[in-house]
């Protein structure tokens, strides 16, 4: 099989690790399996670009001299804020004959423009979703997952979820074992699930300005299955039971509620995806005390069972 050729697509502005990051997974994944990638990168001018942290990066061509690619990657960036014509002409042009399309972070602002996700499901970097959707109207954006996959169309989200993308199409191409030595080469998780919020329960949720709320936000995430009523919480931060969710929900944005669902959704999402443990004892030492009230957990808020979402998502078949 003739190697499949990656070409990334540089501009003034560039973020340097949307570009860095997949290209390292592609290049170990070429070390690994010699005669598998070539891996090129082109500017429109095919002259040197200056990345958004001053870096500059010296391209192998001009993007009009380049071939048509297996895989074409438009990482995002800075650059991506004004509107490029040359580069939607080419996108556009090229786009529709490479048989992998493939975005890092607000790379997808630039297929957006060249008309290459109309009627797609996409994600990009969380602070610029809403701006893609009101662009683009014929794009549905999603700013929850990490990554995204609709068909030979790929988008991820802000820098590091290149990464993973990346590592998920190496996998596709060469098979689990592959992409896991690249991963433990780069010393990062094989996978985190593409429907993997962008936040965390922690980051999703402002941190609290007081210490004694730090504390207790701290504490939640720590002991999931303790008691995590907003009594007991309050006592925790020494403060009474309504005076405390008033202030939990001013400094971190969400309810006590709301937070500790959030942190028993992610370390059952998290066990049930690294672990073997059993349904029970997973909904046991993530809080829900039954099998059928982490059930319900999920379908509410992921509209799938934990059983089908391991079966999904978990990296080896459970047994």
């Amino acid at each position: 099989m003739a190697p499949r050729t990656v070409l990334f697509v540089l501009f003034d502005g560039v973020q340097s690790l949307d570009v860095t990051g997949p290209l390292e997974v592609f290049a170990g994944a070429e070390q690994h399996t010699p005669g598998t990638y070539r891996i090129r990168t082109a500017s429109p001018d095919g002259a040197p670009v200056r990345t958004s942290s001053g870096l500059t990066v010296v391209p192998d061509e001009a993007l009009a001299r380049a071939d048509t690619p297996h895989t074409l990657l438009v990482p995002g960036g800075q650059g991506t804020r004004r509107p490029d014509a040359y580069l939607a002409d080419w996108l556009r042009e090229h786009g529709p004959r490479a048989e992998r399309l493939v975005s890092v972070c607000t790379g997808a602002i630039r297929l957006a423009e060249a008309g290459l996700l109309d009627g797609r499901r996409v994600t990009t970097h969380w602070a610029y979703c809403d701006r893609l959707a009101r662009d683009h109207p014929a794009v549905e954006v999603d700013p929850d997952p990490i990554y995204v996959r609709d068909g030979h169309v790929s988008t991820s989200a802000g820098v590091t979820s290149g990464i993973d993308l990346a590592l998920a199409l190496v996998e596709e191409d060469l098979g689990r074992e592959a992409a896991l030595t690249i991963a433990r080469h780069l010393v990062v998780f094989l996978r985190r699930p593409g429907n993997q919020a962008q936040f965390s329960a922690q980051l999703a949720a402002q941190t609290a300005q007081r210490e004694p709320l730090r504390e207790v936000q701290q504490w939640i995430t720590e002991h999931p299955a303790d008691d995590l009523s907003v009594e007991t919480l309050a006592a925790r931060a020494r403060l009474s039971p309504r005076h405390f969710a008033r202030a939990f929900q001013t400094e971190t944005g969400m309810t006590p509620g709301r937070y500790v669902d959030r942190v028993r959704l992610e370390h059952a999402r998290r066990l049930l995806e690294d672990t073997l443990d059993g349904v029970e004892e997973i909904s046991r030492a993530s809080g829900y005390g039954t099998p059928e009230g982490m059930r319900r957990a999920f379908v509410k808020a992921l509209g799938t069972a934990p059983s089908e979402y391991r079966r999904r998502f978990h990296p080896t078949p459970a047994h």
